[in-house]
């Protein structure tokens, strides 16, 4: 396709993989019965991803717990009163809390990457969840024994880990979920947690080369999950500056559901370098309504007034279901919604003959 246009990541998990999930917590069946029905959803998902036509698809996170806790989901260091991040609507989501070092990835994304490999045959992105927000496990008060600096070394580590793993693997493209982004200048409008989240992201990402960058991306969004946000109140302009700072290739942007798009594509158009790609979102997952392909088409143009078509692709504002116990979205929505991403940016490339 002339214009590229990529997933973010997460399908709504089937009835029968959550029900799966609650009887393994339960102790009803054993980690062989899950795994058995996580890689049954992975192959329906991974079929259903290439009926829609998309030329990169994922695995749907089918068997992540979550975008953010599954490289330490089963971690025995931890303590469930972590930092709780309220959304808008009033649900709390809450992560767990470091104990004790040292620090390790108990999974690493490359494991989901190896099974739907298995599946297809299409181009495969696998996302990871960012260095800053998994500093947030590290408590306030510190852990005796195991300073901050010693936890920071530990995870740029094991977060340049997981994406090489990927890029070895042959991801098409690795995308960090930074999601937070935007939350931490809600949390902290002077910016000096947004400043401390890109150095610390570019710890890990300095570690790789000019070419392998070119195949790592960030994505960014208010947080959507079930059908709300933790930080669309926070203007887009706060963050966009700094996080065009992350030494990447790619820049996954939620767009679709900004009541002033133009704004930030201005601020975009402003920002972008030469050597990157803006994929701006034109579909908004928590919208129960699914676009058509002609809407589609005009916010793909509406975008190409600003951004160069060389550096323009599409995406979804937001994974469908980043927690796994989300079912907001139904999954014939999900995938409705991805067929008209891809007939729409198609409609866009015909009419500006790329």
């Amino acid at each position: 396709m002339p214009i590229p246009t990529e997933p973010i990541g997460s399908i709504p998990r089937p009835p029968e993989l959550l029900a799966a999930v609650t009887e393994f917590a339960a102790g009803k069946i054993s980690r062989e019965q899950l795994r058995a029905r996580s890689e049954q959803a992975i192959r329906e998902t991974v079929r259903r991803f290439e009926a829609t036509g998309s030329p990169v698809i994922t695995d749907g996170e089918q068997a992540k717990p979550s975008f953010a806790t599954y490289p330490i989901d089963g971690l025995e260091n931890l303590a469930p009163d972590g930092i709780t991040i309220p959304f808008a609507d009033g649900h709390v989501r809450q992560l767990p809390r470091l104990t004790a070092g040292p620090f390790r990835y108990r999974t690493y994304a490359s494991s989901y990457l190896e099974e739907a490999k298995r599946h297809t045959r299409v181009p495969l992105k696998q996302a990871v969840i960012s260095a800053s927000a998994l500093s947030l496990l590290y408590p306030p008060e510190g852990i005796d024994g195991y300073p901050r600096a010693a936890f920071l070394e530990d995870l740029v580590r094991e977060a340049e880990t997981d994406i090489r793993r990927c890029l070895q693997l042959g991801a098409h493209d690795v995308q960090i979920d930074f999601t937070e982004g935007r939350l931490c200048v809600k949390l902290d409008p002077s910016q000096q947690l947004l400043e401390s989240f890109i150095e610390l992201n570019n710890r890990v990402l300095s570690r790789f080369s000019a070419e392998e960058r070119r195949r790592i991306g960030v994505h960014t969004c208010p947080g959507g999950d079930r059908d709300s946000t933790h930080s669309a109140d926070v203007d887009y302009g706060e963050l966009l500056p700094g996080l065009f700072q992350l030494k990447v290739g790619n820049f996954y942007i939620q767009l679709a559901s900004e009541r002033d798009r133009g704004k930030v594509l201005r601020i975009l158009r402003d920002h972008v370098k030469p050597d990157q790609s803006v994929f701006v979102g034109v579909i908004n997952p928590i919208d129960a309504r699914v676009e058509t392909p002609e809407a589609v088409r005009d916010r793909v143009l509406e975008a190409a007034e600003y951004i160069p078509l060389n550096q323009l692709g599409t995406t979804d504002d937001c994974g469908f279901a980043p927690f796994g116990d989300d079912t907001s979205t139904s999954r014939e929505t999900a995938f409705e919604k991805i067929r008209a991403r891809v007939a729409g940016t198609a409609l866009a490339a015909k009419q500006l003959r790329v």
